[in-house]
This record gives C-alpha cells, structure tokens and sequence, in this order.
C-alpha cells in the first residue's frame, strides 16, 4: 500500500516557482526512477508543502540521500531550518473521492 509524504518548510514559494525548470524536471526524473507516483508543490506567503505519493518510506528515503540538489533548491527558497517531513497511510473507509 502506498504512502503519502508531506515535507513542509518555511520558505518562498516564488523562489521554487522560478528556480530552474530542468532543474526541477531532474529531479522529478530521479523520483520516479525511485518510485514516486505522484509529487506537487503547494506554496503560500511563507511556507512551502511538497504532497508526493511512494510505495512506501524507503524508496523516499533513497530517493532523498541521492538528491544533494534538493538542498540547492531549498536554499534558493531561502529555507533555513530541516524540513518537516512525515507519511501518511490511507484509511479504511467508505466516503473517499477519488
């Protein structure tokens, strides 16, 4: 069953927005070789929240260790604290929307 990942920092949501298009693609490119399904950026005046789906904690976390450019796209948010990141399991109940 999959899991998903929210990682939150306190950051620039514009700076992610303009940072590196081929840039952002490597890395996506990367996650799915390491089995993401899913990943979206979700910003606000001074947060950022990346939503991904993974087969399960492990392969986030592989796919993580092999990022070092992960912390340049952060530092180009002028992110300066460790990111929040914790996974969710579905629940087992009747009224999803999928």
């Amino acid at each position: 069953m999959s899991v998903l990942m929210t990682l939150r920092v306190s950051g620039d949501a514009k700076a992610i927005e303009a940072f590196d298009q081929d840039r952002l693609k490597t890395i996506s490119d990367r996650a799915r070789t390491h089995g993401a399904t899913k990943h979206h950026f979700y910003g606000s005046d001074s947060e950022v929240l990346v939503i991904d789906e993974w087969p399960d904690e492990a392969s986030f976390q592989a796919f993580f260790d092999a990022s070092p450019d992960i912390k340049e796209l952060m530092d180009s948010a002028g992110v300066t604290s460790q990111p929040s990141i914790e996974f969710w399991r579905p629940l087992d109940t009747q009224d999803a929307i999928d």
